[in-house]
């Protein structure tokens, strides 16, 4: 009876212990989607049908299109972001922030933070896209990973089930990188994308806390 009774307060211990570090890991963020809607979210106005949620995920069918934070916590500037993500074969997306609402085209501000595992394209999840690219990310399609960005003043950091896959600060004064893309920081929302018809990307759990 004793070993029953200690074993069941050491279950609870454990269990109590496994909430309250996750509780403290995830002190201090926001979600920014509800997993029922598209509150505070804005799609472009090409491709619509793109977007849409489905069992507690943003999920990307379709022909291109972007679908912005438009909430109250915009804009962000200093901030650590996470979200979970799950590829299908083959398929191609990204994660923009420090970004600004357009209706149609690719999003010409802030960075892009690649999601791709088996497309063809060789810059593959936790790219920073066109500045610091990543050619084996160590994941596999139809699986969940968590994706963190982290921008505090001039660096950037993009994060793979908690493995730092770029560590970048950006210079002063760093030019645009093109008059198509800007590639800088300043400040902004995020951006979710939709690359293609074949492509097929699930986003859940997006959560956002502010740096100072």
């Amino acid at each position: 009876m004793r070993t029953s009774l200690l074993t069941l307060v050491t279950t609870a211990v454990v269990a109590f212990s496994a909430v309250f570090t996750a509780h403290a890991e995830e002190e201090g963020f926001t979600q920014l989607f509800d997993g029922k809607t598209l509150t505070n979210w804005k799609k472009a106005t090409e491709n619509p049908d793109a977007w849409k949620v489905e069992d507690g995920m943003l999920v990307c069918a379709g022909e291109r299109c972007h679908l912005f934070y438009s909430g109250p916590l915009a804009p962000f500037k200093n901030f650590h972001f996470k979200a979970d993500v799950k590829t299908t074969p083959g398929s191609n997306a990204g994660i923009y922030f420090h970004t600004k609402y357009q209706e149609t085209g690719w999003p010409k501000f802030g960075y892009e933070c690649q999601v791709n595992i088996t497309h063809k394209d060789p810059k593959k999840t936790s790219s920073l896209y066109g500045v610091e690219n990543i050619a084996d990310p160590g994941l596999k399609d139809n699986q969940w990973y968590t994706q963190e960005i982290i921008v505090k003043d001039r660096n950037i950091k993009l994060i793979v089930n908690g493995k730092v896959m770029v560590d970048y600060t950006e210079p002063e004064n760093k030019p645009a990188f093109d008059k198509n893309f800007e590639r800088r920081l300043g400040e902004g929302t995020f951006g979710l994308q939709a690359h293609d018809p074949k492509s097929v990307v699930y986003f859940k759990n997006l959560r956002v806390k502010p740096l100072k």
